[in-house]
């Protein structure tokens, strides 16, 4: 198993890195959160990695820290999510707000996920919510502080009569919620954090 690659960055285009290691080019099928987060081409990083083996393919899979490829692991274990959901559920979700959702059962947000449905987006919390630690985040804290889903929903479609597409209101609804109290407060810290 290859925990980790070191070498420069040569190419980075949607979902792929390719890695130069001492001559030898490593393509490394990546979420957008890491291909966001990695530095530019000509530079040099550690990127953690796994590799995929099946009888007609051999695949590698890059991640930006030990967390997202501890994430990663966790999606994989469960049934039915194969390497390619897995990073298409980090693109679509940061590790640290995936955790959170998993932990507090937020179905509503990982359903945000384009081509992942409501049943497999369960299935991911039945079998995770008690396998896992909240990355990024004092467990004890996550879950509480959060407004109560009523408000949230309030603030979702506020966003989306301001023009903001479905799950992309939802999502910032969720995220932006820590603390508040009210639909307004939900909003006010969404477009502050926007323009930020």
């Amino acid at each position: 198993m290859i925990n980790y690659l070191v070498g420069e960055i040569v190419l980075k285009s949607e979902n792929l890195v390719v890695l130069e290691v001492n001559g030898i080019g490593y393509e490394l099928n990546v979420s957008m959160f890491a291909l966001d987060n990695l530095p530019q081409t000509g530079s040099v990083s550690r990127v953690f990695t796994y590799m995929h083996v099946r009888e007609d393919e051999i695949s590698l899979f890059g991640f930006f820290s030990i967390d997202e490829k501890n994430v990663f692991l966790k999606l994989i274990s469960v049934s039915g999510i194969g390497p390619k959901v897995a990073l298409a559920i980090l693109s679509g979700i940061k590790p640290s707000d995936l955790m959170v959702a998993i932990k507090t059962g937020d179905v509503k947000l990982l359903s945000t996920v384009k081509g992942l449905g409501k049943k497999t987006a369960e299935r991911i919390v039945l079998e995770l919510k008690d396998k896992i630690s909240v990355v990024g985040f004092d467990s004890e804290v996550a879950g509480e502080n959060i407004a109560n889903e009523s408000i949230i929903d309030e603030a979702t479609e506020a966003l989306i009569a301001l023009g903001v597409n479905k799950n992309e209101a939802y999502r910032l609804a969720r995220e932006n919620s820590l603390n508040c109290e009210t639909t307004e407060d939900i909003i006010r810290k969404a477009f502050q954090n926007l323009s930020n």
